[in-house]
């Protein structure tokens, strides 16, 4: 059974762990420099997952606290997929330096 939160008691939850994502990176701050992740990305990716994980809590599967933090984790690990990384949904999982400049979409589109 999925939780009850109205959308105010939603918020505060959300605001009351917005520390787990510093946590979280924190924690990762070594994958984040190799895979050459901006910060404030990350941190924008992990809060839209720490509201659908809120959302989506269910009481009867464990803590809000460990969904919350093995969610971040999981989101954190998927912002180094380059889907993600670069905005493209049907493409391979490892896309390194396959990034295309504009001027070379016009040439391949004139041909």
């Amino acid at each position: 059974m999925k939780n009850n939160y109205s959308l105010a008691e939603r918020n505060r939850i959300v605001e009351e762990n917005l520390c787990r994502i510093e946590k979280t990176i924190r924690r990762n701050r070594t994958l984040m420099k190799a895979a050459h992740l901006d910060y404030d990305d990350v941190y924008q990716e992990l809060a839209i997952r720490l509201i659908r994980c809120v959302e989506g809590f269910d009481p009867e599967k464990g803590t809000l606290e460990q969904h919350i933090d093995a969610q971040l984790q999981y989101e954190l690990l998927n912002c180094k997929d380059s889907r993600s990384r670069y905005g493209f949904t049907c493409a391979p999982r490892d896309l390194r330096g396959a990034v295309v400049s504009l001027s070379g979409c016009r040439e391949l589109a004139a041909a």
